[in-house]
């Protein structure tokens, strides 16, 4: 901060130009991270959520089926207060001006009069409780209609519990953005720290405002500059071209791996099969996405699950060269490459798992294609294709290994 000398014994207090920036920074960051957890309230799969410039948030999320409820959500800031409502005067009174100091005029969110316009509150500006104390907010059903529960963290509980019990049969207003949502009177005490927001909604507006509690207010407000909207045709266009690339690398391996290794390269060629098959069995178990970024994981998994085979295979023919027999070859082959493609592996299940920590949107979605690939083709690579060839050993009892 710069102290200015204002005379008569005024001062002037400023920000500097870098405690701006930093302010704007951490208001940035705040509201990526608040935006994110409202997004990932919604179920929508893979968002991107970043920045964009100094001051402004790039935000991708798609296949929402309900765009204006998306833009609801991020277009409140959803600060709330516990506040008193003034019994002092009236709302006729205030209206003429006659408010009482320390208090204001606020409208309903919900409820309107018989000419048509919003119910008004006098409200005092003193704050009780901060929805900043909130740790849970949940919808549900009191009497058959939908409301929303809420529960304080234990400082929040004894702000609460205090001001309740100080207050008793007076009605205390429930703000939000500078709107009542509801206002009761005080019957009793609530000491637990938890309580019932009330009020005209409907099943989908308790859902967002319980949304908006839990995810927690925004520092700022935020204004939708520009909005586009990519159709379907589009984003399956992408998917199937990344498909065709992927068949395409698929056969190519396979091909290189015959060509290369014979009767060795179809059964490494068999364990790629088992493994593809393996990677989208547990996308499907754990109900992922397919998306680009992941059809680009599956690739270099593909990858991953024959360059261990490469490994294998060609630290068996080192071992023919010295003069083993095919079974005492195949043994120190796959023994002696086990910790080199273990090391591999287990260095890229560290980047997959960073990914799926600290990624979000397509990088998370590389990261748990990837994550899942290398876990399979640890299977696939070293003990399918080990069974399989140690049966055909056993079956065949070659004097020379076909490689």
């Amino acid at each position: 901060m710069e102290v200015e000398d204002a005379g008569d014994g005024l001062i002037t207090v400023t920000l500097t130009e870098v405690a701006i920036n930093d302010r704007k920074r951490a208001a940035v960051e705040q509201s990526i991270e608040i935006v994110r957890r409202r997004v990932d309230e919604t179920g929508t799969r893979e968002p991107t959520i970043q920045h964009q410039g100094d001051e402004r948030i790039l935000i991708q999320l798609p296949g929402i089926k309900n765009p204006d409820r998306i833009k609801r959500l991020l277009g409140k800031t959803a600060k709330m207060v516990f506040r008193l409502v003034d019994t002092t005067t009236t709302v006729s009174d205030a209206k003429r001006g006659r408010l009482p100091p320390g208090s204001e005029l606020l409208d309903d969110d919900a409820e309107r009069t018989a000419a048509g316009g919003p119910v008004q509150y006098v409200v005092r500006k003193r704050v009780m409780v901060s929805g900043e104390s909130l740790v849970d907010a949940a919808p549900t059903y009191e009497q058959g209609r939908p409301v929303v529960s809420f529960r304080f963290d234990a400082v929040g509980a004894k702000r609460f519990g205090d001001a309740t019990k100080a207050n008793v049969g007076r009605p205390f207003a429930i703000v939000l953005d500078n709107r009542v949502i509801s206002a009761p009177v005080i019957r009793e005490p609530i000491l637990g720290g938890s309580g019932i927001i009330s009020g005209r909604f409907s099943v989908q507006e308790a859902n967002d405002l319980a949304v908006l509690l839990r995810a927690g207010a925004l520092p700022a407000p935020l204004k939708i500059l520009e909005e586009r909207t990519v159709g379907p045709d589009l984003g399956a266009d992408s998917i199937r071209a990344g498909k065709i690339a992927s068949i395409f690398a698929f056969v190519l391996v396979m091909v290189f791996m015959v060509l290369a290794y014979g009767l060795f390269g179809i059964v490494s060629d068999l364990a790629l099969l088992a493994n593809l098959f393996l990677i989208v069995g547990g996308l499907s178990v754990g109900q992922a996405t397919l998306t680009l970024p992941g059809i680009a994981g599956i690739v270099l998994t593909i990858g991953m699950a024959v360059d261990a085979n490469v490994l294998i295979f060609e630290r068996i023919r080192e071992e023919m060269r010295t003069g083993k027999t095919p079974f005492a070859a195949i043994e120190a082959g796959y023994k002696k490459a086990f910790t080199t493609i273990v090391d591999a592996n287990v260095t890229t299940l560290i980047a997959a798992l960073l990914l799926l920590i600290f990624g979000s949107g397509p990088v998370k979605g590389f990261g748990v294609t990837l994550a899942i690939g290398i876990a399979t083709s640890m299977f696939t690579a070293i003990l399918l294709t080990r069974m399989v060839i140690t049966f055909w050993m056993h079956w065949r009892r070659p004097s020379a290994l076909p490689l």
